[in-house]
């Protein structure tokens, strides 16, 4: 299939061309990560969003960039295959010593299928497979800083070396009192760690970059103590006097977990290497799918090259067949899953019954606007794809007849390879982590009778999650539009996460009011909206019949959530936000953070 010998004269050229357009991604890519460092610093967390949401933006345009100039320059798209086989071996030559190897892979991916319009894996010019190994890069320059660093303290001087590993840092912002935060964190990692004696290689692991995300910055490392390991993270926060703090010590892979959930905005890091970040971070959280964590670096293309390696994988060892997904189906989308699989796969409809009023790109509008926000730990985040290919075989005839159905124009069925191999071909696909509806988990408990205390308090923690969720929502200026409970989900960690976003709005967009008074006897009796109701108008009061039929659940709302039907509670916060203030949002339980007197 490979050529014996590289004769094209100019397969290198082409090669050398989509490299230096990589190398510029990353090189913007990476510089962009590197500024959140300044912005934590002046406390610019209007900049610090607004470049979270255009560096998402970065790697579509450089392979657009890229595109045009292999165009121009080589009229890449009329090269032969057997000189397209010499570009991909001269490509791989010079991943040779390169820091970002398999992110260059992707890019590569990404510049030919533009090109050569094939938009499955199923060929010999992309990369299927990684090439070249990402194990054990470093950066060789002399002047170039470790992956990480590692501090060997005594008993003695374990606060000392907890003060120095933050002042590696470089911070240019004064800590308030750091040696105080580090004598709570010593106190906090005396009580997490079972044995406190200090075995002959005790150390502490830090990444030598910061992780900056929204208005924190999170030092990461882990304690290695005979033979075990902990995971921590240590949120750095600003105080209201401009000083810095550590805010709180999180420890083992749950709290990492968290931290780094799929429903939260990416961080920015400054990487030189990030298959060295991936690789410690993965030592930490062992349950964590690398395409996750590569997610949350920044870098969603190379999470979702390593996604689909991953499914195809679990296709080929796997036997159940893709169905339509537990629930209550949705008007916009439909939805259907692979029991094996923890995830769920979505299709827009091609038409929506009333009273949606909406269209395909406003959905994925939507969702666009989804993957660029600060999602808080309440939005899931979704991967998106274009052309995928499904084994026949393994769908059920019911799936079929549902897409048939309802979206027809995003269903092929073909044996497109000529091989034999009938498949389906879904044309547009969101992917999401699969959680558990929270109408079913609700259920769930009403069905094993809220007389007996552990369902009563399954239920109750839920009902209080969802409120915590809508409300970290609304300090994130989302209004999530339809707020039934089968719009949320509940997550392995138990927390309440939203996952419909054809209705979303920024609250800044949105006018709450009160339901005015009835004007006479005729009003007041009539079944149907009497008062003029505009476009984005909405009244929290309102949400009650919907949500509340049950009374042990209105019991628990309006206990804790009550001012979510008060339209003064939106509103107050609306006015906060169009005047400039970013409300914090914890990854943390508050009563994690350290007590200061």
């Amino acid at each position: 299939m490979f050529p014996q010998r590289l004769d094209s004269t100019i397969a290198y050229d082409i090669a050398k061309a989509m490299m230096d357009g990589f190398n510029r991604h990353y090189r913007l890519f990476r510089t962009e990560s590197a500024r959140a460092k300044h912005r934590f610093e002046t406390a610019d967390w209007h900049g610090q969003q607004r470049a979270q949401r255009e560096r998402i933006e970065f790697y579509d345009l450089r392979v657009k960039e890229c595109v045009m100039r292999l165009e121009k320059e080589f009229k890449a798209g009329a090269q032969p295959m057997e000189v397209w086989q010499q570009i991909k071996l001269h490509y791989i030559g010079l991943l040779v010593d390169h820091h970002q190897p398999e992110l260059a892979e992707t890019f590569f991916n990404s510049v030919t299928t533009k090109i050569l319009h094939r938009t499955h894996f199923h060929n010999s010019f992309i990369f299927v497979r990684p090439a070249v190994s990402t194990e054990y890069i470093e950066n060789e320059e002399p002047a170039a800083a470790p992956t990480y660093r590692a501090y060997y303290p005594t008993r003695d001087t374990l606060q000392e070396t907890i003060v120095r590993a933050i002042d590696n840092f470089r911070l240019q912002k004064p800590f308030d009192n750091l040696e105080r935060d580090a004598g709570f964190v010593l106190a906090a990692m005396d009580a997490r760690l079972q044995d406190t004696k200090l075995r002959a290689n005790f150390q502490i692991q830090v990444l030598t970059s910061l992780f900056y995300r929204n208005k924190g910055a999170y030092a990461i490392g882990k304690i290695i103590n005979g033979f075990v390991e902990v995971p921590f993270a240590l949120p750095i926060l600003h105080t209201k006097d401009g000083t810095l703090v550590i805010d709180a010590a999180l420890f083992g892979e749950d709290d990492l977990l968290i931290l780094f959930s799929f429903a939260r905005a990416y961080f920015m890091v400054d990487m030189e290497v990030p298959s060295a970040y991936v690789q410690f971070l993965r030592s930490m959280m062992p349950r964590k799918p690398r395409a996750e964590i590569y997610n949350a670096l920044g870098l969603a293309k190379q999470g979702k090259t390593l996604f689909y390696r991953d499914f195809l994988y679990h296709l080929r060892h796997s036997s159940d067949n893709f169905r339509i997904a537990p629930g209550i189906k949705g008007m916009v989308m439909l939805v259907f899953d692979l029991p094996s699989f923890p995830y769920v796969f979505k299709v827009i409809k091609d038409f929506y019954p009333p009273p949606k009023d909406t269209s395909r790109e406003q959905i994925k509008g939507k969702y666009q606007l989804v993957k660029q926000h600060d999602r808080v730990g309440r939005m899931a985040d979704t991967l998106e794809y274009s052309e995928v290919a499904f084994p026949r075989a393994r769908f059920d005839d019911e799936l079929i007849a549902e897409i048939q159905k309802f979206a027809p124009s995003q269903l092929e069925i073909s044996d497109r390879d000529g091989d034999g191999q009938v498949e389906v071909i879904i044309k547009h696909l969101y992917i999401e982590r699969r959680m558990i509806p929270l109408n079913i988990y609700l259920q769930e408990a009403f069905d094993q009778g809220l007389e007996n205390e552990k369902p009563r308090e399954q239920m109750g923690k839920a009902v209080i999650e969802y409120g915590n969720a809508i409300k970290d929502l609304v300090r994130a200026n989302i209004f999530p539009g339809d707020m039934l409970w089968k719009n949320f989900g509940v997550t392995r960690h138990g927390k309440v996460v939203f996952y419909d976003y054809d209705e979303i709005e920024y609250i800044t967009d949105c006018n709450f009011r009160k339901v005015p008074a009835p004007r006479n006897e005729e009003d007041e009796m009539s079944g149907e909206v009497w008062y003029h109701v505009g476009p984005r108008d909405v009244f929290p009061e309102t949400f009650g019949p919907f949500l509340l039929g049950n009374q042990a659940v209105r019991d628990v709302f309006m206990k804790h959530h009550a001012d979510l039907l008060d339209a003064a509670f939106w509103q107050s916060h609306k006015e906060r936000i169009a005047a400039g203030h970013v409300h914090d949002v914890f990854p943390y339980e508050r009563e994690k953070r350290f007590v200061r007197s």
